[in-house]
C-alpha cells in the first residue's frame, strides 16, 4: 500500500495532482479542503490512501492524517464509497463532520450533494462514539473503545468478513492490551 507520497507537484487541479516521486509520477485524487491547504511549493507531502477495485487502483491524498482518518471512517459505513467520502470532505473539513456527527446534526450532513436523509442517518449511526473527539492538528482521533479494535475490524472487513459479524466477534473479545495482529488472529479463530 502506497501510505505516503513526497515529491514534486507537476500539476495542481482541484480534484487532482500528479506528484513526481522517484521519477514516476502519480495522479492523486484529492478534496477541495486539501487543495486549498496546499501551497504553490513544488516539493509537497500527502498522506495517501490506496483503494484497489475490479477495474482501476484509484490513488487519494490528503493534507492532514486526520482528514485520511475521516475518509477511512466515511468509507466504511454503508452506502458511502471513495467518490462520496471525497465530497463530504470537499464540503466539510473532519471537524465539522465529527461534530455534526457527535450532535446527531442529519441537516449538516444531508446538505452534502449526494447524501440523502438515509445516508446521512447511517452515517451518524454508525461513527457516532467512534469519533469523540476530534482536534485540528493533533494527528489523533479519540476513539470510544480502542483504536486497536478499530484497525483490526477494518483489516478483517477488508479480507472479506462482514461488518457487523466482525464487530459482534471484536466485541466479545476483551481488547486490553494485545496488539492489532494478536486481536485479528484471535477473532479468526471465531469467525
Amino acid at each position: 500500500m502506497i501510505g505516503s507520497l513526497n515529491g514534486k507537484l507537476i500539476e495542481k487541479n482541484p480534484t487532482e495532482l500528479l506528484i513526481e516521486c522517484s521519477g514516476v509520477g502519480y495522479e492523486v485524487k484529492i478534496s477541495l479542503n486539501t487543495y486549498t491547504q496546499l501551497s504553490n511549493s513544488e516539493q509537497i507531502k500527502l498522506h495517501t490512501k490506496l483503494i484497489v477495485r475490479e477495474d482501476a487502483q484509484i490513488l487519494y491524498g490528503f493534507f492532514t492524517k486526520e482528514e485520511r482518518e475521516m475518509f477511512n471512517y466515511l468509507i466504511s459505513v454503508s452506502g458511502i464509497g471513495p467518490n462520496t467520502a471525497m465530497i463530504m470532505l470537499s464540503s466539510l473539513v473532519p471537524e465539522e463532520i465529527a461534530h455534526a456527527i457527535q450532535t446527531d446534526d442529519v441537516t449538516t450532513i444531508q446538505g452534502i450533494k449526494g447524501i440523502g436523509a438515509k445516508t446521512a442517518q447511517r452515517v451518524i449511526i454508525d461513527l457516532k462514539g467512534k469519533v469523540i473527539k476530534f482536534s485540528s492538528g493533533s494527528e489523533t482521533f479519540d476513539l470510544k473503545g480502542n483504536k486497536t479494535r478499530f484497525d483490526a475490524l477494518n483489516a478483517l472487513v477488508s479480507l472479506g468478513f462482514d461488518k457487523k459479524s466482525t464487530e459482534k466477534v471484536l466485541d466479545k473479545i476483551d481488547g486490553g492490551e494485545q496488539t492489532i495482529e494478536q486481536l485479528i488472529k484471535e477473532a479468526l479463530r471465531l469467525l
